[in-house]
């Protein structure tokens, strides 16, 4: 019991500090490079599929990786694989600033999304297992907050930053990063990891993932470009066989990278449906907008990421918060009013046409679309983990920011073409500003769908266990979640 972490002590803000610095630079960099993209197509000649595949060579083998990835932390050592991503991650990023073109740009991009798999999950995991039981949700909504803080403000960072000097200070950026958070986590950080965890992990079915979310995004990405080519077709298929075979292997493996009895709790398998379409909605939208502020409105790269600020500050100073009232009167209010919440601000945000100002256009739509985050992150965030076993707190993170990152993956593949912008119209004002309008009722639908279904979650997921409450399983210390019949 010498390394269990308490709320308010100098070891626990060394924990959380470690932990934000890992997950808020790898939650950094899938945004801070949004506001750099005009900047990156200008410079290497990249087309909208180029830029496309800038995102989501990242996004890609983030969320194909991140399940394997929460595995092997819970084998070897949550903290030592949480380091070995910080270091992975500072590497890649060396490469991404080095890029000479778009084709190792985006390789480069790939093998930093291998590093930041290596490191997300870890950062949660930590948490839960670090900290004692009471304190686990108010840090949780601290890490939610504070990291969630770094993708709202990627887009100022990145803006300042190509200002600066050029876009590739937004990936070298990483590297003083890197170097703190490696520190603080060899220093003061418990090492934690799962005694029942056995075997090898399920690099099968790691595979199996990973080819089956490239196939869909090579196929989702270049279809608009290339139509129903063999090239597409095959890679669609290729990926939707991949998937299929994932999810038979996982029903049939000894030691399963996603544990078929987790998605039977109905609150788990809810929560991730919500978090799925929510960051669907936020990847998309933060994308789209930064190009759009640019494009069509005129702004500086600097400008334009400081109009989201408000968001910044929004989660900044609600989401702990958040993550405390939600313990107190049970998650399911805020994972249904959130969604709705982020629905109305993007449906406020179609005010932001040229000629508007910002404080009419641009600012009531950030101020509503960041409170709804700041309503919904922490407490979903609780929420899958409350109804996982604190043995698969490993799995059950990576299994979320897997769920979260696809979302993302799938925004940025599928936006683009049902928008209407494909090839160079991301540099035409006007095509540019027609696909922002219809794109965020898009989004907006996505993130109030979620809010629905959250009506089924438990809302007493997030209370202490007591005499007569049901429980995952007597031998586990590990907060109730009842399924819904």
């Amino acid at each position: 019991m010498a390394d269990v972490v308490r709320w308010g002590t100098p070891r626990a803000r060394a924990v959380l500090a470690a932990t934000i610095l890992g997950s808020g630079m790898a939650m950094l960099d899938s945004t801070v490079v949004n506001v750099a993209l005009p900047s990156i197509g200008a410079e290497l000649g990249a087309d909208v599929a180029g830029l496309q595949w800038v995102l989501d060579g990242y996004l890609l083998s983030l969320a194909s990786l991140i399940l394997v990835a929460g595995s092997l932390g819970d084998r070897y050592g949550r903290r030592r694989v949480f380091v070995l991503g910080v270091v992975w991650f500072g590497a890649a990023s060396l490469l991404c600033g080095l890029a000479p073109n778009t084709g190792l740009l985006v390789a480069a991009r790939v093998l930093q999304g291998v590093g930041g798999a290596l490191l997300t999950p870890g950062s949660l995991a930590i948490i839960q297992s670090a900290f004692v039981r009471d304190d686990r949700a108010r840090a949780i909504g601290a890490w939610s907050g504070l990291s969630g803080v770094a993708t709202a403000v990627g887009p100022l960072v990145g803006g300042l930053l190509v200002q600066a000097w050029s876009w590739r200070l937004a990936f070298l950026v990483n590297l003083p990063v890197a170097v703190a958070c490696g520190w603080l986590a060899r220093r003061c950080v418990p090492e934690s990891r799962d005694p029942s965890a056995t075997g090898r992990p399920d690099v099968a079915g790691s595979v199996l993932g990973a080819l089956g979310l490239a196939g869909i995004t090579g196929a989702l990405v270049e279809a608009p470009a290339r139509g129903a080519d063999a090239l597409v077709v095959a890679s669609g298929a290729a990926g939707v066989a991949g998937l299929t075979a994932f999810v038979l292997l996982q029903r049939r493996a000894k030691n399963p990278l996603v544990p078929p009895p987790l998605f039977r709790n109905t609150t788990f398998a809810l929560a991730n449906g919500l978090t799925f379409l929510v960051y669907a909605a936020l990847g998309g939208v933060l994308v789209l907008m930064v190009l759009h502020l640019q494009v069509s409105l005129g702004y500086p790269p600097t400008a334009a990421g400081l109009a989201s600020l408000p968001i910044t500050l929004t989660m900044l100073a609600l989401s702990a918060r958040s993550g405390r009232l939600a313990q107190r009167i049970g998650p399911r209010t805020q994972l249904v009013v959130g969604p709705l919440l982020v629905a109305a601000g993007m449906l406020l945000l179609r005010r932001a046409e040229p000629g508007v100002g910002y404080l009419d256009g641009v600012l009531p739509g950030v101020l509503v679309f960041g409170l709804g985050l700041a309503t919904v992150v922490a407490p979903v965030t609780a929420t899958v983990l409350a109804a996982a076993p604190d043995r698969y707190a490993g799995v059950a993170s990576g299994v979320n920011n897997a769920v979260a990152r696809t979302g993302s993956l799938v925004a940025v593949a599928v936006l683009p073409a049902v928008a209407g912008l494909t090839g160079s119209a991301y540099s035409d004002p006007v095509a540019l500003t027609q696909g922002w309008r219809t794109a965020l009722l898009v989004c907006a639908s996505a993130a109030a769908v979620g809010g629905l279904l959250a009506l089924g979650t438990d809302n007493d997921v997030l209370r202490p266990a007591g005499p007569g409450r049901d429980c995952h399983s007597c031998g586990v210390d590990a907060p109730p979640s009842r399924t819904r019949t």
